[in-house]
């Protein structure tokens, strides 16, 4: 894998990139801050289904800046067609109600990591249908019964990065 150096840091950066896969994503800034972390990452972002907002939309676009030129972005128009795209590949589902960590898997170079929408997360019949895959990142607060759609998707591609970055 090759070694980019940017700001003094070096990495190895997985080939192929991960994916990171927005069901029907509701929250313009949401989508923008994470276009920008798929551009900084070289990671492909999906957006599925229908959106609750146009990417055109300012708040979109000023969210990921001028890095929109950057990203290697794939609509889809529902999930059956984003699962026809990714057949064969491994999807992760992350969950609130997720029974095994996001630390828990090794990750692997082409994997997709799979965010539900900021109201309603991922379809109960999708998380059912894959329940081995369905992965979760702790909360110590019975107070907070999730984290930002954003930062939930830099948690897990980070450690993702991180994991295939040490091999």
């Amino acid at each position: 894998m090759p070694h980019t150096r940017i700001s003094n840091l070096s990495t190895k950066w997985p080939v192929p990139p991960f994916q990171v896969v927005l069901v029907e994503p509701e929250i313009p800034p949401n989508t923008g801050t994470i276009a920008r972390l798929c551009a900084a990452t070289g990671t492909r972002l999906h957006l599925v289904g229908p959106l609750g907002f146009r990417l055109t939309d300012a708040a979109v676009r000023r969210a990921g800046l001028d890095y929109w030129e950057s990203v290697d972005l794939v609509r889809h128009r529902d999930y059956a067609a984003f699962a026809a795209d990714a057949a064969g590949g491994t999807c992760y589902y992350f969950s609130t109600g997720g029974g095994r960590s996001y630390l828990d898997p090794s990750y692997h170079p082409g994997d997709y990591l799979v965010f539900g929408n900021e109201s309603h997360g991922l379809p109960d019949d999708l998380l059912r249908a894959h329940p081995e895959q369905i992965l979760g990142i702790p909360i110590m607060s019975d107070h907070v019964r999730s984290l930002n759609l954003a930062n939930a998707v830099s948690i897990a591609l980070y450690e993702a990065l991180r994991q295939v970055s040490r091999r």
